[in-house]
């Protein structure tokens, strides 16, 4: 299973890129960082500079085609770039349209929301985006994990860093339900 990590070139929370992806990795499955822009990534540690990450794939139009399914970290300057990009606006909006899994944590769903993929969806995010979630149609819980099984697409949602262990948890069980039932169709 190809996983997408997609995040803005500066802004990605560390953490919440590094604990799902070494997730994605334990449950034997292919982590790809995906960016707006080549290089390397600028992650943080709330606002100071972390570690940076080599980009495995730069968006061009693309859409969830090469991939299995798709994780949002967050950060607060990360999807808020993303947002204002087309192009990762679109790619998001792609897996909810094809039926593949995402998952998105803190301040991630800010791109859920741009993608116009909330709209009559149960999920949880970093509390200040409570009312952007209601404004786009979602309904917002103050959960450690809000899975939405909504049509087409399953969607994780986490709140911040300290629900990193239920969330990569429960994102690896529902990308493996969603691995195994696209198995088993004929």
């Amino acid at each position: 299973m190809r996983i997408a990590f997609l995040t803005a070139p500066v802004g990605v929370e560390e953490i919440e890129l590094t604990a799902p992806w070494k997730a994605a990795e334990e449950n034997g499955w292919v982590p790809q960082l995906v960016s707006t822009g080549p290089g390397r990534v600028q992650a943080f540690r709330h606002f100071d500079k972390a570690g940076t990450y080599p980009v495995d794939h730069v968006l061009a139009g693309d859409t969830s085609d090469a991939f299995d399914a798709l994780v949002l970290p967050g950060g607060v300057a990360n999807p808020d770039a993303l947002r204002m990009n087309a192009r990762a606006v679109g790619f998001v909006r792609s897996f909810f349209e094809a039926g593949k899994p995402v998952a998105a944590i803190c301040h991630a769903p800010w791109t859920l929301v741009e993608a116009d993929v909330v709209r009559g969806r149960t999920l949880t995010s970093w509390p200040s985006l409570a009312t952007d979630i209601r404004n786009a149609g979602g309904t917002w819980v103050d959960e450690e994990v809000q899975v939405c099984h909504a049509a087409p697409a399953t969607l994780v949602t986490s709140r911040k860093p300290a629900d990193l262990d239920a969330f990569c948890t429960v994102f690896g069980r529902e990308f493996a339900d969603s691995q195994r039932s696209s198995a088993a169709r004929p």
